[in-house]
Parts: structure tokens; sequence; C-alpha cells
């Protein structure tokens, strides 16, 4: 985030869990393993948003899971976050961060690098082809089934 940055924004985290492992990216800026996540752009739903920093940072596809009406359409209804956090990032500036649980759509290897991938799926949509920021991921541990605060496993 540029600096002098003041307000509240609105951004999400993206627990992706498989295997019982979960998908952490190391954040250069930050020094640290982050779940993949970030802002919500303008006009953007939370869910969206959510599904595309896991793919801007990670190259991989997901899917959203838990709480969402199933037996309504209109309005539209989006899934409920697992968490709502406030989070001070400096003086004046905080995030209000959505956190959701995700899990890949499907897992595959490709010899083709992410980063090409995504600036190749940011073309088709018609957004500027800039590189993600982040690339370096990995799935981590093994989350303990007794104590996890996750949804339960049938929906992972």
């Amino acid at each position: 985030m540029e600096r002098g940055c003041t307000g509240r924004h609105f951004t999400v985290a993206v627990f992706v869990a498989w295997e019982g492992k979960v998908l952490l990216h190391y954040h250069r800026k930050l020094g640290m393993w982050l779940p993949p996540g970030g802002h919500i752009e303008r006009d953007e739903l939370p869910d969206d948003a959510a599904v595309r920093e896991v793919f801007e940072e990670t190259g991989l596809r997901v899917e959203l899971v838990g709480e969402k009406r199933e037996d309504v359409s209109d309005p539209v209804q989006l899934h409920r976050p697992a968490g709502v956090q406030l989070e001070n990032i400096g003086p004046g500036h905080q995030h209000i961060d959505l956190i959701y649980f995700a899990k890949p759509r499907a897992v595959f290897i490709t010899k083709e690098p992410a980063a090409s991938r995504i600036r190749s799926e940011r073309r088709s949509l018609g957004r500027p082809p800039s590189s993600p920021p982040i690339t370096r991921h990995r799935w981590l541990g093994r989350v303990p089934r007794s104590s996890s605060p996750w949804p339960s496993s049938r929906s992972l």
C-alpha cells in the first residue's frame, strides 16, 4: 500500500484448506507467511474479491465454503464471512478484514508459471496484465480436526 494512505478499507483474507493443510503465501513487504488476501476493489463483491485475490497471489482457482443461503435467489446471497476484524495498519489507516474459507476447485501441476497464467487471465477480463505482487506460496501444516476453528471437514 502506498505511503500516506489513510482511512478505512475493506479487505479479504482467505484460508484455503486441502487435505488437512492450509495454503499460505510469503508476503515480501511484511516478511511473513499469510493467507492470500487484499483490498476489495470498487464495485467488487467481497466473494469475488476473495476468489480473485487467491488466484492473483497463488494461481489457484478456489470456491468459497461456509454459510450461504442457497434457497434464496433474490436478493443475491453472498457467503457469510467466518470472521470480521479491524486491523490498524498505520496512523489513520485501518483494514476491515473479512475472513473466508475456501477449497481448491482442482489441484493440478502445470509447467506454465503462475504469473504468465494470471497475466493471460487478466487480459481476458479486460484488466491490466500486471504481474501479481506475490507468487511464493506453499501448503503448510496439518490442522488438528478436534481443535480446528474451521468449517467441518464435510465442507472442505
